[in-house]
């Protein structure tokens, strides 16, 4: 519990080396905290993941989210600012943070003059608080100073990271146009492109909003939907030629997604396309 409206302090190397030799539990708490490692490196669970960061980074942790941060020196160093305050202290308005953080905690930072600012504005903050008596409008304004810094990181960050994740989802297209016609699920695809099917299927989410399987289901269909027009194979012949060992499966996941069996497609579209 904090009674406090805003309260930080920082971690010395000896401080992070006592937390690191006994770590509590994960916990939440009734504050939104920010953390910000200028040197050394935490091992952060949170959204039941635990995961290794190196400083420079920015990790967010809204109220109520179970976490655990074990901070460690590197190369003998550690030096962590904790800041720690209560959702009402910056109005939702400005806090921008909370959605963008809910599932993607941290953000690793380049060294350099962004972070350096980040820096002087907890300076700068620690030392009001220091004073006989402090002014709050004060940190509130710096506070949202640096979260409005932090934003415009998290976007160029957020920018690079989508023209990887486009890469990645044009290589998966290049495979799935040279295996759709064979049984393969996500797992061959996701193992194609050196990667966890976790991992291929968030690509597809983002950038389509549709699972691996349901983007390999689509292809089928489209590939289904030329045939049953432009050939006259049997309903059979052309679910087996997309990967279905069962007329009955193909023609249920056919009807699924288009809403007609394959017969019925393929009736109503000869209907019209005859003269």
């Amino acid at each position: 519990m904090m009674n406090k409206l805003f309260h930080m302090f920082m971690l010395t190397a000896d401080e992070a080396s006592k937390i690191a030799s006994h770590p509590g539990e994960p916990h939440n708490h009734d504050f939104e905290e920010l953390i910000i490692v200028n040197k050394g490196q935490v091992e952060h669970f949170i959204d039941f993941e635990a995961k290794n960061y190196k400083a420079p980074l920015v990790s967010f942790v809204t109220k109520g989210k179970v976490h655990r941060v074990i901070p460690k020196p590197l190369n003998g160093e550690c030096d962590i600012w904790a800041i720690r305050f209560k959702s009402e202290f910056v109005p939702e308005s400005t806090f921008q943070l909370y959605s963008y953080y809910h599932n993607n905690a941290t953000i690793v930072f380049e060294e350099g003059f962004c972070f350096e600012r980040l820096l002087i504005l907890c300076d700068l903050m620690y030392k009001e608080t220091q004073q006989p008596t402090i002014n709050y409008a004060i940190i509130r304004q710096l506070l949202s100073t640096m979260f409005t810094m932090i934003e415009t990181e998290r976007k160029k960050h957020n920018e690079d990271t989508i023209k990887i994740q486009q890469t990645s989802f044009k290589k998966f297209l290049s495979e799935l146009e040279l295996h759709f016609r064979e049984p393969f699920g996500v797992d061959f695809y996701a193992e194609k492109l050196s990667m966890s099917t976790r991992n291929l299927n968030h690509i597809c989410q983002n950038i389509m909003e549709q699972s691996v399987s349901e983007i390999i289901e689509t292809r089928k269909l489209i590939e289904a939907k030329n045939l049953l027009i432009t050939s006259d194979k049997t309903i059979s012949e052309i679910g087996f030629e997309l990967g279905y060992n069962e007329k009955a499966y193909f023609t249920n996941v056919f009807k699924k997604k288009s809403g007609f069996t394959p017969t019925e497609f393929r009736d109503e579209m000869r209907k019209l396309l005859l003269p």
